[in-house]
């Protein structure tokens, strides 16, 4: 039996996951803050017949995360960064401890989950990291600059681990969402109203497609072929036209992807 510590477990992208993978016969390690959505979630995917344990934790505060460390290198065979955040407005009229408080969870707390789970799976010559990053890190961020930085962030460290680890048995994939139905937006108080239908994704198939790609040994996770092409094109459309297109569209999107 094969055991999965998920972040951010209890919504959206992250309780996707769990269910994806408690379908799989996964066992589970469940992290988030809230204790009492913890437990409601444990009771729910123990009906797949797998055995679930909770570790409520805030993962932005130094004790959170050295708690889930500590799990991580008592050995998993699956790591999900899923816990983040983002944050909305004009950079400089932001608070500079919500944009901190975001880098912490965004970033720090993927690269030392990352570094405290990847020596076991090492020596034993198996395991798998998903970081979930964003489309949003592939292009300038117009509304969200730290959050996009940080998505930026996690993509490129996971695809220079997935170089690093090639041929170890260790597979990293980054995870790129674009827009997806999930408590992420509602919770940053963002204005979603002008974002298309055709540009939302679903949290089930958005992590169903994560796992095949971390199946076939790939990289990167792209859901949706809407976003599949927007990808695409930011490496191929010049920095300057990039920043043209984010300034124009900016104000028709005043959400952002998550």
């Amino acid at each position: 039996m094969t055991t999965a510590l998920v972040t951010g477990a209890t919504a959206g992208i992250g309780a996707a996951f769990a269910r994806q993978l408690a379908a799989r016969g996964t066992d589970l390690v469940l992290v988030a803050r809230d204790a009492a959505r913890l437990e409601s979630a444990a009771v729910q995917l123990r009906t797949f017949g797998v055995a679930v344990e909770v570790l409520p934790a805030d993962l932005a505060s130094d004790e959170g995360c050295a708690r889930v460390e500590w799990r991580c290198g008592e050995g998993v065979d699956l790591l999900v960064n899923n816990a983040g955040l983002g944050t909305k407005g004009a950079f400089h009229e932001a608070d500079r401890e919500a944009e901190e408080h975001l880098l912490r969870l965004n970033v720090r707390s993927v690269m030392r989950l990352t570094h405290a789970a990847l020596p076991p799976m090492i020596e034993r010559g198996s395991g798998a990291v998903v970081n979930v990053s964003s489309v949003a890190g592939f292009t300038p961020g117009g509304r969200a600059a730290t959050y996009s930085a940080s998505k930026a962030w996690v993509t490129t460290f996971s695809e220079s681990l997935h170089v690093q680890y090639a041929g170890s048995g260790v597979r990293v994939l980054a995870l790129a969402p674009g827009f997806t139905r999930t408590e992420f937006h509602s919770r940053g108080e963002m204005d979603t109203s002008g974002i298309p239908e055709r540009m939302w994704l679903d949290a089930d198939d958005v992590a169903r497609t994560a796992l095949q790609d971390l199946d076939r040994g790939r990289s990167l996770s792209v859901p949706g072929a809407q976003y599949k092409v927007i990808v695409a094109a930011t490496r191929l459309i010049p920095p300057s036209l990039q920043r043209k297109v984010v300034r124009r569209v900016q104000g028709r999107m005043p959400g952002r992807p998550g």
